[in-house]
């Protein structure tokens, strides 16, 4: 509170000192101050309505949890729970055994084993198979992900010597076979889940590779990223390679992420031969990437989903928000419109319903887009989206939209409930 007052009284001095009212200034003070102590009250982590049109939006904290995986994660953290106890022994249990047998039975891989994150399962996966050895790559598949961490950073970290073969565009099975050494610990195929390399262009496929890498008696490590572990065109979606696939194409690991396609909290997955998980679980980095119990009773919940694939995208709040009809995101844009336009008149804006694209997000097939629709809000001046943007991330439930073409767009693709968007809005 005392801190509180001097941080205003200082800036009430300096207002005065340039001229402003201290009467008017001095009335003001108590509101100000009560405002200030309010907003050191108020938490940094606010829920907020993504109208982006990213679906999974990394800076939103990517995939929203199914109402299963919520309350696993609930009871989680309201009750002990047996985490590493085996109740029919009494003695000491694996965290992973929780998540193992439904990864395996997802998967059709022989084993699996949890990390925090995919950048942690390709670390601790490059590590544990060729620290102080190579591990042979295509130029083409170097990738960069969000934040500025890039694939030979991440293997260099994991004490692997990178051998990059092939061009950007092209790599063919001879560059492989010329690569290999008795230094070879690994091959890594990366899938390039954020960028997509079109025209004159050559990669070698799954099965090709892992016959490569297994008559050369090498390892191979297929980092699927984004990682589904359905196939996305029974949604409407273009076709992404599933977990499964590669595993049955015979690659010896797989690595993929939770937080993403699978519609997870964030959690990295590797799946392959019981010989080499054994090996990572060795792996004292294993310790210091481990999930947490909250984490592992929400994946727990979500994978069980699965097991159920027709009623996945009921659900499933990403598969659902990603397979929903353009025409239903349309009449709820042509719904919304009048009424959000009546909130903005007032404040000098106006809305109309408009057609938009979104998309996936988190590197999840990057030149695609899905049709949707959303509102179109205007205001006089060039600069009125800026204004009308920053008013909307002002809100007790702030709104994040995009601005597009001159007009502030919010895409209603991931808005499931009306009432929080007018609701919000009311608050102008």
């Amino acid at each position: 509170m005392r801190e509180a007052l001097r941080a205003r009284l200082d800036r009430m001095r300096a207002a005065i000192r340039a001229g402003g009212d201290a009467a008017v200034l001095a009335a003001g003070l108590a509101g100000l101050v009560g405002a200030d102590l309010a907003a050191q009250e108020r938490t940094g982590l606010r829920p907020m309505l993504n109208l982006t049109g990213t679906v999974l939006h990394t800076n939103l904290g990517r995939a929203i949890l199914a109402d299963e995986a919520v309350r696993a994660a609930v009871t989680a953290m309201a009750s002990p729970l047996a985490l590493e106890f085996d109740l029919e022994t009494g003695g000491r249990g694996q965290r992973d055994d929780h998540l193992r047998g439904l990864l395996v039975e997802l998967t059709g891989a022989e084993d699996a084993t949890i990390v925090n994150n995919n950048a942690a399962a390709v670390l601790i996966t490059l590590n544990t198979l060729a620290q102080g050895r190579d591990a042979v790559v295509s130029r083409g598949e170097l990738i960069e992900i969000g934040g500025a961490f890039r694939m030979p950073d991440i293997m260099a970290r994991a004490g692997a010597t990178l051998v990059e073969i092939g061009t950007t565009n092209r790599t063919h099975p001879k560059d492989y076979t010329g690569a290999i050494t008795p230094r070879t610990g690994v091959i890594l195929k990366v899938h390039t889940s954020n960028y997509r390399i079109e025209g004159f262009t050559a990669e070698v496929a799954g099965p090709e590779l892992s016959q490569i890498a297994r008559a050369a008696g090498v390892p191979l490590l297929n980092d699927l990223g984004a990682g589904s572990l359905v196939d996305l065109s029974h949604y409407g979606l273009r076709r992404e390679p599933t977990v499964a696939e590669a595993v049955a194409e015979g690659a010896d690991l797989v690595t993929f992420s939770g937080d993403k396609l699978l519609g997870g909290p964030q959690a990295g997955f590797i799946v392959g031969r019981k010989d080499l998980i054994a090996a990572i679980n060795k792996n004292p980095l294993k310790r210091a990437v481990r999930l947490d119990k909250i984490r592992i009773a929400a994946l727990e919940a979500t994978l069980r989903l699965y097991r159920d694939p027709d009623r996945l995208a009921e659900r499933l709040p990403t598969l659902r928000m990603l397979a929903r009809p353009a025409e239903d995101v349309a009449a709820q844009a042509a719904r919304l419109a009048p009424e959000v336009d009546a909130l903005l008149n007032p404040h000098g804006f106006a809305a109309s319903p408009c057609i938009c694209a979104s998309q996936i997000g988190s590197g999840a097939l990057p030149v695609d887009t899905i049709p949707s629709a959303g509102l179109r809000m205007t205001g006089p001046g060039g600069d009125a989206p800026d204004r009308l943007a920053a008013r909307l991330r002002a809100l007790a439930l702030p709104v994040i939209g995009h601005i597009h073409g001159g007009a502030l767009i919010l895409d209603l693709r991931c808005l499931e409930d009306d009432a929080m968007l007018t609701g919000a809005l009311a608050a102008l």
